[in-house]
């Protein structure tokens, strides 16, 4: 038995037999192969589009590898008014979203209640809401349960403690961990992620990423590459590899079954079939974006972003017609993360 076998059938690898697996290429076509199979088997073959709605792009974080970082001071900076939300969820509404992610720099620009009150509108609408805004206290993320909000995702980019440090200046390592076991605890659908390709970023480190996730039991997992930012410190590194981003991907849903997986817009700036191929690697899900005009450009995490000059209802179509390509159709229900629903999450 291959140990890519042992992994389908068992869902359970090694740190040591991560790293050989991500170390050498010859394990990518069987390893994509049952990363599929195991995306069919636990979540079938329809894929779940979800509204992105990138509301603000005020940061008061600065970390180093994002354009959306404080000292960015090239940035035009926007913040969408709580109707102006309301009202472009309403549109992804009625072009057939069932969720609604809101995301937005880690910021304090909107009370507690003005957010809440965007959250029971989409929810009114019959939506479910997923939410992307760092940080927050106990206190604000029961608030945001509390008025109808579902999911929660919080990424961590690396286990790494050293590495966070030197890319999360003033930043506490241990609050992020600590955000995310109180999101579960609030009986959010929980999701994290990372960064494949950081500078310093080691093979053994990515291993300890993946078994990460796997013991922390979250329900949907973001993977995207590094990509340098000519407004960060960042700016001389080195891209991160497309296909290393893809194999740690195809890994966690070996040993994550049940999750949900993005496909995410940063693969299809590496590869313009990026998507695609991750769809047929392991994901479930994509997300398009649902902001319009020009802050769909200004929501610059880092360059070469796509569909920058689409509408949301044009990527709608263009996704949805990419997916039924691969013989993949389009999931008619809210999104639900088979993982959250067996351990007896109801969102």
């Amino acid at each position: 038995m291959s140990v890519i076998q042992k992994a389908f059938l068992t869902n359970s690898l090694t740190h040591k037999e991560i790293v050989g697996i991500l170390s050498s290429d010859e394990y990518n076509d069987s390893l994509f192969s049952y990363a599929n199979l195991a995306r069919k088997e636990h979540n079938g073959d329809d894929v779940h589009l979800k509204g992105l709605l990138e509301f603000s792009n005020i940061c008061s974080k600065n970390c180093h590898y994002c354009g959306l970082r404080r000292q960015n001071k090239s940035l035009k900076r926007y913040r969408l008014k709580p109707k102006e939300i309301i009202s472009l969820a309403e549109k992804a509404i009625s072009y057939g979203y069932k969720t609604i992610v809101l995301q937005s720099g880690e910021s304090n620009i909107y009370g507690i209640d003005e957010f809440c009150h965007v959250i029971k509108s989409i929810r009114k609408m019959g939506a479910h809401v997923t939410l992307s805004i760092g940080e927050k206290s106990e206190e604000e993320y029961l608030a945001y349960k509390n008025a109808g909000a579902n999911r929660y995702l919080l990424r961590i980019e690396t286990t790494d403690e050293e590495l966070y440090k030197k890319l999360h200046p003033s930043m506490s390592h241990q609050n992020r961990f600590e955000c995310l076991k109180v999101l579960k605890k609030l009986g959010y659908e929980t999701g994290s992620g990372s960064l494949v390709g950081l500078p310093g970023q080691s093979i053994s480190s990515l291993a300890d990423d993946i078994l990460f996730f796997q013991k922390s039991g979250f329900d949907m997992i973001g993977i995207g590459p590094f990509i340098s930012n000519e407004n960060t410190p960042l700016r001389s590194e080195k891209n991160g590899s497309f296909y290393m981003a893809l194999k740690v991907m195809a890994i966690i849903r070996l040993l994550m079954p049940k999750i949900n997986i993005p496909a995410s817009t940063a693969m299809e700036t590496l590869d313009k079939n990026g998507r695609v191929i991750a769809l047929q690697s392991g994901a479930n899900v994509v997300m398009p974006v649902i902001t319009e005009g020009e802050h769909r450009s200004l929501y610059r995490l880092y360059p070469g972003k796509i569909c920058l000059d689409d509408t949301p209802s044009h990527c709608r179509l263009c996704i949805s017609g990419k997916i039924r390509s691969i013989g993949r159709g389009v999931s008619l229900t809210n999104g639900d993360s088979n993982n959250f629903i067996y351990r007896g999450g109801a969102a």
